[in-house]
């Protein structure tokens, strides 16, 4: 087993940026950097108006990572923003260290999560089309790596001297991808046309999503504390209390700055919350920054055109805050998905919500007519239901999606 890297992070504070904002994200930093199995020696800040054109930091801020670096045996410094090729290259030279940024940390992190085929096809996309611009005069520092954070996926094969083999592989890729993408749609326009109802779990990095989807489905998924546990998309079957049947998807976690190239590499999995009915938002309430987080999945959701589906926010961790916690959010629900009692308590609020949006209806069904009951026993949420001897069948009433072509047999 080899030990961990030694890693050293370093932070532009732009004045203008809220301290609390900039702190997040220098802990995000340090998160990512464990999850990818690094150990985080120092951190080196320095507030500055503008960013170095051709060394990002300045000059005396490069010679004290060099410093630090020789002091700590630190082999690998990670700067926190998008790096241009021109200063990756500069910088490394000046502080004679491998060099990466917040980006190829990222892709690494989803290079050695992903599972699927189609999950490692998008990864390896995304870290060739970030490679492709940052090729001039990485030649030696990519074939000396051997190993460790950022290098794991396509840096370690010698693509770097063969733009036009990256190429080749990256159109090979999309090729791939989109007969995926075409294998998708056809399943989830068979899930329309079943009238599966479908509901999405997001939320932040690491808010329990993959927890809630496993003890919901009773399945078992990737379930750990880590960043991007979960990057391929999972669906599942379930049942609310009703006895409503309904799909349910586990999502990727989303981030701050989460690199462009990946955002495009995983629109297909992200595409699986636009084709939602319904949303249930995952937050962690007991991070400090959890509001900043809520606004980052909120305005991606808009983004990818789903900011207008029924959603219901679930504030996880309650077990782990200290004071009490009021909602920024409503409809919403505080709760520790490893309680038993409170996932019920999603569920049966995932009803109420429905039921604001859904048409009500009452119906009687004779009993000979097994198969229609069946169909409003699984496609409606039925609230009570009894049955008259005298007149041999069943009176229903329940809660109907107003699209649902069942409710046109409601008179």
């Amino acid at each position: 087993m080899q030990g961990k890297e030694r890693v050293i992070l370093v932070a532009r504070k732009d004045p203008n940026e809220e301290e609390k904002r900039f702190n997040s994200s220098l802990e995000e930093l340090h998160s990512l950097t464990e999850t990818a199995d690094g150990d985080v020696c120092r951190v080196i800040t320095q507030k500055r108006d503008r960013v170095h054109p051709a060394t990002y930091l300045g000059e005396g801020k490069l010679e004290e990572i060099k410093a630090a670096a020789l002091e700590t045996e630190a082999e690998l410094i990670i700067f926190n923003d998008e790096l241009t090729p021109g200063q990756l290259r500069n910088i490394s030279d000046k502080v004679e260290r491998r060099v990466l940024d917040r980006s190829q940390l990222i892709l690494d992190i989803f290079a050695s999560r992903a599972r699927t085929k189609e999950g490692k096809l998008q990864v390896e996309l995304a870290q060739l089309q970030y490679l492709l611009p940052r090729l001039a005069g990485q030649g030696t520092e990519l074939s000396r790596l051997g190993g460790g954070i950022g290098t794991r996926g396509p840096g370690e094969t010698k693509l770097e001297t063969d733009r036009r083999h990256i190429r080749r592989r990256i159109d090979d890729i999309k090729k791939r991808l989109n007969s995926v993408v075409k294998q998708r749609e056809q399943y989830r326009q068979r899930r329309k046309e079943n009238r599966a109802f479908q509901i999405a779990i997001v939320g932040y990095t690491n808010a329990g999503k993959s927890t809630f989807f496993n003890r919901v489905t009773e399945s078992d998924s990737y379930e750990e504390n880590l960043l991007f546990a979960t990057l391929d998309p999972l669906t599942r079957q379930m049942s609310l209390p009703s006895g409503f049947q309904a799909l349910i998807s586990d999502t990727v976690g989303f981030i701050q700055d989460l690199p462009t190239t990946l955002i495009a590499a995983f629109r297909s999995t992200l595409e699986e919350v636009t084709e939602a009915d319904f949303i249930l938002h995952m937050v962690d309430a007991s991070h400090p920054d959890h509001l900043q987080q809520e606004k980052t999945v909120l305005r991606l959701l808009d983004e990818l055109g789903a900011g207008q589906l029924p959603m219901l926010t679930v504030y996880n961790k309650k077990d782990l805050l200290r004071e009490d916690f009021i909602p920024e959010t409503h409809p919403s629900l505080t709760v520790s998905v490893h309680d038993r009692i409170d996932l019920k308590r999603i569920l049966d609020k995932v009803e109420v919500v429905l039921k604001e949006e859904w048409h009500e209806y009452d119906v009687f069904i004779p009993a000979s007519e097994g198969k229609r009951l069946q169909q409003f026993k699984k496609f409606s949420m039925i609230t009570s239901m009894n049955f008259y001897e005298d007149k041999e069948g069943y009176a229903i009433h329940g809660f109907i999606h107003p699209e649902h072509p069942l409710r046109h047999q409601i008179l």
